[in-house]
Formats: structure tokens, C-alpha cells, sequence
């Protein structure tokens, strides 16, 4: 598995839309079809508002109001862990596959989307969309419907539909059923196209060098990042947002449905084995401007969040966390949190890693084996907890 993109901190919201959706896919629909095996029973709910940590070789599952551990589940591997879209499941990125976990029972579960080189989980308008790099395949289903399978389904129905090639890529779905998914193959990534319902293109851009990641804002736009800028979709149309510098890679991105500004991070040095960036972009979906922000300090891929007003959150190498008024790219404060950090060589090493919820921002801190947390209101800090096993990724259903 390949360099990842944050995870989406509207998810929550979007898990809510999800449940007055209808299931549009290939097979049945749940309930009322004759002859369709009667849904199985969702365990009772036992963890309020989970939080799912990755360690090397498990899963921890962290109660939301007590931040107490009440699941320690073993599992081999490198494990990526995102929100499923449906307020309870997480989707657990596995060797061959996608495997769900019910965070709120909390067990793993038989469910399985089977996929070669997993990669992105991207909720949005309340469809998910898997993508499996290894061979451009991308699955899409109403994740509503992990909560009550018919007796002896492994996984809900789904759409796909599979890229030209292979590649690293991401998909996203609209509301009207349009889909946004990149184009490339294994040696190199040029851009996106726009699907219609039908996946017959609307509109395509082959000006995105090393696409990579996605976020959405305020009015429904997707930004997807480019080594040279970004790529805007909004009503129907691609547009490109350069960047000011020659090269300026922008390859991770958090949304906010509050904002009409994506926040990204960003490279300048093509030759780096590992830059650490102390600059940050904010793309304004309506009017095509990128603004950089300097930090002061450098930060890494898992330190993109948003807040609950659409506030953009960095956490920095300094232990900070820095709050930027996304309309005007001032830092208007900063929380101090861990001491400070410096980010590996190698991206699947433990780092701190920002997860946002509501008005909470969880911060994980591997050095000390602890999970510390931010009231984004206040900017008071909570008492850390401390954690049985290393960190490294942290999401939340």
C-alpha cells in the first residue's frame, strides 16, 4: 500500500444523509423483496462514539466519552483504518482487501470487500468508494446497509466501475450519482475525469502530474491535488488551480462542508527523499485562489483537520496545534500539545496523528503511548490517557 490521504472529518454528517438515502446498485435492495433471506440483527451498540487506533499487529477500540480502551483485537499486518460513512462500522485496510469493524459492538465482522492493493476510502453524498490500486477497480455501496445484511451476505450490494489502468488512485462520488476518479497507470498519475450516473464522461483533465488525494467543500466542489496545483470540480466542469511556485506538490487535503476552502499541504522540493514542509495551502473552490500559509514548522501527511466552524487545523512538529482562519490564512492560535516531534523516513512508521470529531480534536501521541485531546471551543486540553500499544493511525465512526 502506497502513501495515503487524510481521512475526511465530515463523515459523520454525511453517515446521517447516508440513512435517507436509497440503495441504488446491482442486487436487491434490502426488505420486501420476495424471496430475500430476512436481515440479520446488528449487536447491540455497547461503545459510545468509538475511536479505532492501529498499533503493529491490532486494532484498539476507545470508548468516545471515557477514552478507555474496550476492545484490544489482534491483527496481523500493516493496518490503514478510515470511518465507514454509516456512524458505527470503520473499514479496516487488509493485504487483499477491505474488512469491516464494528466499532460500537465492538468486534471485527465477516464483511469483506475483496480488493487488489487497497487504498482509498472516501465517503461522500452518502455512497463510499473503495479503491483498489492494483487494479484500478472501484466499489461503491450505501454504507446504511453494513448495519443490517441479510442472513449470510458477506457484503452489502455494490456498483463498480474499473479505471483504465491500474493505479494509485482515489474515487469520489456526487450527489446525482456522478463520479469523480483519477486517471493513470503504475509508473505514472496525469489527472481525473467526471462521470455521469451512466459513467459516461462529462468533462476530463489529463493537467494533474502525481494526483493524489481529495477533499470536498462548502457548495459541493472536489479538490483533487496535482504536483503543480490542484484540480477543481464544481458544477460539471474541471478547473485548474496552478500553483505559484514552480513545483508545488499538493498531495493531501481536508474539507469542510462549512468552507468553501480546501486545505492542503505543500512540497516544493522534487528532489527531497523526504521533505518536511512548513507551508500549507488553502484552495478557495469559488473563486480558483491558492494561498500559502507558512507554519513556522513542519508537520506531516496525518496532521490535516478541520473544525467544526471549518477552521483549518495543522498539527506541527513543534507539538502544536495551529487553528487558521481559512478566509483570511491567518493562524489565529495555537494549542500547545506534545513536546516536539520529528517525523520518520518511512510513511507507515508511527507518527501523531489528528483525528477531528464534532468540537474534540484527538491527538495521538506515540512517543508516550498516549491519546490527548483538544476542546477546539475552548482550546482547553483534556487529560491525556494512556494507551497499551504504540499508535499510529486514529479514526472515529
Amino acid at each position: 500500500m502506497r502513501h495515503p490521504t487524510t481521512p475526511r472529518t465530515a463523515a459523520g454528517l454525511s453517515a446521517l444523509l447516508a440513512l435517507s438515502l436509497t440503495l441504488t446498485a446491482c442486487g436487491e435492495q434490502d426488505g420486501g423483496s420476495r424471496g430475500q433471506r430476512p436481515a440479520a440483527k446488528a449487536p447491540a451498540a455497547t461503545v459510545p462514539d468509538p475511536l479505532v487506533a492501529s498499533y503493529d499487529g491490532g486494532l484498539l477500540v476507545l470508548r468516545g466519552d471515557t477514552l478507555k480502551v474496550a476492545a484490544d483485537l489482534p491483527l496481523p499486518g500493516f493496518l490503514r483504518v478510515n470511518p465507514a460513512g454509516d456512524g458505527r462500522h470503520v473499514l479496516v485496510s487488509e493485504a487483499d482487501g477491505f474488512r469491516a469493524l464494528d466499532a460500537a459492538a465492538p468486534a471485527l465482522t465477516g464483511i469483506r470487500f475483496p480488493a487488489a492493493d487497497p487504498g482509498h476510502v472516501v465517503h461522500h453524498a452518502g455512497r463510499t468508494a473503495l479503491f483498489a490500486d492494483g487494479s484500478g477497480e472501484v466499489t461503491l455501496f450505501d454504507p446504511a446497509a453494513l448495519r443490517d445484511l441479510p442472513a449470510g451476505e458477506k457484503k452489502p450490494p455494490t456498483d463498480t466501475y474499473r479505471a483504465a489502468r491500474p493505479h494509485h488512485g482515489v474515487a469520489v462520488t456526487l450527489p446525482g450519482g456522478e463520479l469523480v476518479s483519477t486517471l493513470g497507470t503504475e509508473e505514472e498519475r496525469t489527472g481525473i475525469e467526471l462521470l455521469d450516473k451512466d459513467r459516461a464522461v462529462i468533462a476530463r483533465s489529463d493537467k494533474c502530474p502525481g494526483v493524489h488525494g481529495e477533499a470536498t467543500a462548502r457548495g459541493g466542489a472536489v479538490v483533487v491535488g496535482c504536483e503543480d496545483g490542484a484540480l477543481v470540480v464544481r458544477d460539471g466542469r474541471i478547473t485548474k488551480v496552478d500553483s505559484p511556485t514552480p513545483y508545488g506538490r499538493i498531495g493531501n487535503q481536508a474539507g469542510s462542508e462549512h468552507s468553501a476552502v480546501v486545505l492542503g499541504d505543500y512540497k516544493q522540493d522534487p528532489d527531497a527523499e523526504l521533505e518536511r514542509p512548513e507551508k500549507v495551502s488553502l484552495i478557495d473552490t469559488a473563486t480558483g485562489r491558492l494561498t500559502l500559509v507558512d507554519l513556522g514548522t513542519s508537520y506531516t501527511f496525518r496532521s490535516l483537520g478541520r473544525g467544526p466552524h471549518g477552521e483549518a487545523l495543522v498539527l506541527g512538529t513543534d507539538g502544536a496545534l495551529h487553528i487558521i482562519d481559512p478566509g483570511t490564512g491567518k493562524v489565529t492560535r495555537r494549542v500547545p500539545v506534545l513536546d516536539p516531534w520529528r517525523e520518520p523516513l518511512d510513511w507507515q512508521r508511527p507518527r501523531p496523528s489528528l483525528f477531528v470529531r464534532d468540537h474534540t480534536a484527538y491527538i495521538t501521541d506515540p512517543a508516550g503511548k498516549r491519546l490527548h485531546t483538544v476542546d477546539l471551543e475552548s482550546a482547553e486540553r483534556g487529560t491525556p490517557v494512556r494507551l497499551p500499544h504504540i499508535p499510529n493511525e486514529l479514526t472515529g465512526a
